[in-house]
């Protein structure tokens, strides 16, 4: 197997002779070594097993003794705790944990039968014995006094405070690990950005010197550098150039720049972006300020037939040890637990569908279950089933109260079901990324992280979005067919700061796209808007049709005001109402610009 990929996670015990120091070892539930050797009444080999572990780990090795209910529990603590006396090796109890709480029993039970697909009645399935949860010191004194001394277990109880003790305090939140990018031996990356964005800046206001340049644009490149080194980020900014321009130069189709990374105009300069910030008045702020801890983020976005390149460009850039793509959790939602719990105890479908249907779904999430009993409960219906109902098992006919149907999907709603990979999540690791986070390959081969986004960035790895974009390609290749069949270039990025840039290409006629014409927001207000990057959803189809946006700021205010915040706040029938006329109420008169 390739180094630290396997089916299950093992190690042999070269290995882990290799790595010892460090390691705190413990002998095992019922399947370690020293256990099975008793069980297979092999007590000779039990005691070599025993030994060899001693003679690596010294007092970093335990005897352990678990008590789950079972008879063979009790046949390995008493000749494992024989063992541990001969060889002079500290005994530590402990307990499986599989849920946090004794109240999780049933709910893990019927999380089990959904995951194995078996009925909660049914005699021969996969069970736990219900005692794998996180006890108390009390629990667990309380375990082991039919077959072993008070000596023994207070002394097991005791080494598990001293196994605790000997991990050393260590921070989960990790320095930034920015990989290094190659830069010209005269430069840092701080002075190397600083070159690049004042070269870019001439560039990009057709300005042979500096002195060319208008003092807003000039202070506000200053202001940006100074705090990019400030905080650290001028590796980060060389890093997300260096893919974007490759993109650029191998007519890979690239974003304009979305989020507030379209705020920066060091971003702009470098063509990160392709909106001028001064121009719109975006503010950089939002992107970057001292007050954020966090990377910064920019989201790029690529033609969806050539996203694959880009992962593969960085991951020959930087290592295939390197780079990884990030894992999704699908959880369970209301509405599925719900059925799932159901079918586990035997309801009928036709109930379970029944009560599915009564929960609300907003902005594409389906209501908590939570919150569908409470007071503020959206269905009374729904409610009042939870509180009156009993259904009937369809095998047993056993009675099965509604509430306690939905106080077991409660426990289990939220949990993770099945893994998928993020669509935009690139991790970029300045070390082999399995030295900092587990790894894993997905169904296609293609190795992603084992900890989701906000895991990641919270350990300091730098998280870069790489979206692939139909919009993006569809727009590739109809500039292409334009060229094919009418001979005019389409400068697809032409924005207004720049339309006069790029000069007359020889035997082409170039073609700008402008962004104030009427008919185009007449298709708008009409609702054509398949295909239109983020106005094409249900919900926005509606507001576009009300709105009915008549130049770009319109669209930018749609978007704008298409969030959880100001939709909860009902913010859009007002500015609907403002933009056709409505008089407006200023607070003060400086918000009237």
């Amino acid at each position: 197997p390739e180094r630290g990929i396997f089916a299950r996670p093992c190690i042999n015990k070269e290995l882990l002779k290799q790595y010892s120091e460090g390691l705190i070892v413990t002998s095992a539930c019922l399947g370690g070594e020293v256990p099975q050797m008793i069980l297979q009444n092999k007590l000779d080999t039990a005691r070599q097993v025993a030994t060899w572990y001693k003679e690596v780990f010294g007092e970093d090795y335990y005897i352990e003794i678990q008590d789950h209910g079972s008879q063979e529990d009790r046949i390995v603590n008493v000749e494992i705790v024989k063992i541990a006396r001969e060889l002079k090796i500290k005994i530590i109890a402990t307990n499986d944990s599989h849920y946090i709480s004794c109240n999780d029993v049933e709910a893990h039970d019927a999380l089990l039968c959904i995951n194995t697909n078996k009925l909660i009645e049914e005699d021969k399935r996969m069970r736990y014995s219900g005692t794998e949860y996180l006890k108390s010191a009390v629990e667990m004194a309380q375990l082991f006094r039919d077959h072993l001394d008070d000596e023994t277990i207070k002394e097991a109880i005791d080494t598990t405070l001293e196994v605790a003790n000997k991990v050393s305090r260590y921070e989960l939140t990790g320095e930034a690990r920015i990989p290094t990018i190659p830069i010209p031996p005269e430069h840092t990356a701080d002075t190397y950005v600083e070159e690049i964005s004042w070269l870019g800046l001439l560039e990009r206001l057709k300005a042979r010197t500096r002195n060319e340049i208008p003092p807003v644009y000039k202070q506000r490149l200053e202001y940006e550098l100074k705090m990019l080194q400030q905080m650290g980020f001028s590796e980060y900014f060389l890093v997300v150039w260096d893919y974007i321009k490759y993109a650029r130069d191998n007519n890979i189709p690239v974003g304009p720049g979305r989020g507030s990374a379209a705020g920066s105009l060091v971003a702009y300069v470098l063509k990160i972006t392709n909106i001028d910030p001064v121009h719109h008045g975006l503010l950089f702020e939002r992107f970057l300020n001292p007050e954020r801890k966090s990377m910064p983020d920019i989201d790029s976005d690529f033609c969806i037939e050539r996203r694959d390149d880009m992962i593969k460009y960085v991951t020959d850039k930087y290592g295939t040890d390197r780079v990884a793509q990030i894992i999704t959790f699908n959880r369970m939602t209301s509405k599925a637990v719900l059925k799932d719990v159901a079918r586990v105890l035997g309801i009928p479908y036709k109930k379970a569908d029944e009560m599915a249907k009564l929960i609300p779904v907003s902005r594409g999430k389906p209501e908590k279950l939570k919150v569908m009993i409470s007071r503020e409960t959206p269905a009374q219906e729904f409610k009042d089933n939870y509180e009156n109902t009993i259904c009937i098992n369809e095998e047993t006919g056993t009675e099965v109260p509604v509430r306690q149907w939905i106080d077991m999907a409660i426990r289990i709603e939220g949990t993770n079901k099945t893994y998928g990979v993020h669509a935009a999540g690139v991790v970029i690791s300045s070390e082999p990324l399995d030295e900092l986070v587990p790894l894993q390959k997905n169904n296609e081969g293609a190795v992603i992280t084992q900890y989701f986004m906000e895991d990641l960035e919270f350990l300091g790895l730098l998280k870069m979005d790489f979206l692939g974009l139909k919009n993006l390609t569809t727009l590739q290749k109809t500039v292409e067919y334009v060229k094919q069949t009418q001979d005019i270039t389409i400068d697809a990025e032409a924005l207004p700061s720049d339309m006069e840039r790029k000069a007359q290409e020889t035997f082409t006629r170039i073609k700008k796209l402008p962004i104030d014409v009427a008919k185009t927001y007449k298709l708008l207000e009409k609702g054509d808007l398949e295909g239109i990057f983020q106005l094409e959803s249900s919900g926005m189809l509606d507001v576009v049709k009300k709105i009915k946006p008549s130049c770009l700021d319109d669209i930018s205010s749609i978007l704008a005001l298409y969030r959880p915040g100001p939709l909860d706040a009902g913010l859009i029938p007002q500015f609907i109402d403002c933009k056709h006329g409505k008089a407006v109420e200023y607070d003060h008169p400086l918000l009237e610009p």
